[in-house]
């Protein structure tokens, strides 16, 4: 198991009203220590924006903790996904998240290096992240929940550890 999160550059999109027209956002790398550094964050990935269990439990109930995880010393929650900027923003609008930062691993690099890309052929997605949350402080990986049954193609989604309620368990535990 790595010990501490993959240095990439994340290809995200931020608001800059000083563009103006319907579109104000422009193009900003964000690199692992931007998000990481002097940093206690716990993170979340899940196969895809819009997807199911994604939308309607995963993030909701992040959401819905981030006061709780912002009392265990966690300075941000981060959720990843193997989809592009502008699919994160809109999934983001659609789902109303106010807290959880959606950060788009758009070439799946930071989920590759991380060891949990994987193939959803049979689902028609290409290659996406199973399904894992981790505490990480200052860059190294502290706690890592790994749903069971990773492999390529696999016959169903677990969602038994990646939650947010599990995950905060851990955090009062330490």
């Amino acid at each position: 198991m790595l010990k501490h999160v993959p240095q990439v550059i994340f290809k995200t999109r931020v608001r800059n009203e000083a563009l103006g027209g319907p579109n104000p956002f422009e193009w900003k790398d964000v690199s692992t220590d931007d998000l990481f550094k002097n940093k206690s964050v716990v993170v979340f990935s899940l196969p895809g924006a819009f997807t199911p269990t994604c939308s309607t439990s995963h993030l909701p109930r992040y959401e819905e903790l981030y006061e709780e995880f912002k009392g265990q010393g966690v300075d941000t929650v981060i959720c990843i996904s193997v989809n592009d900027a502008f699919v994160m923003f809109q999934w983001g609008k659609s789902q109303n998240a106010k807290n959880v930062f959606l950060l788009p691993d758009g070439n799946g690099d930071f989920t590759r290096q991380m060891g949990m890309l994987v193939k959803k052929d049979n689902l028609g997605f290409g290659m996406r992240s199973w399904r894992y949350a981790m505490h990480v402080d200052n860059g190294e990986i502290k706690k890592m929940l790994t749903e069971p049954g990773y492999q390529d193609n696999a016959p169903s989604d677990p969602f038994e550890v990646s939650d947010a309620d599990t995950m905060l368990a851990y955090l009062k535990s330490r």
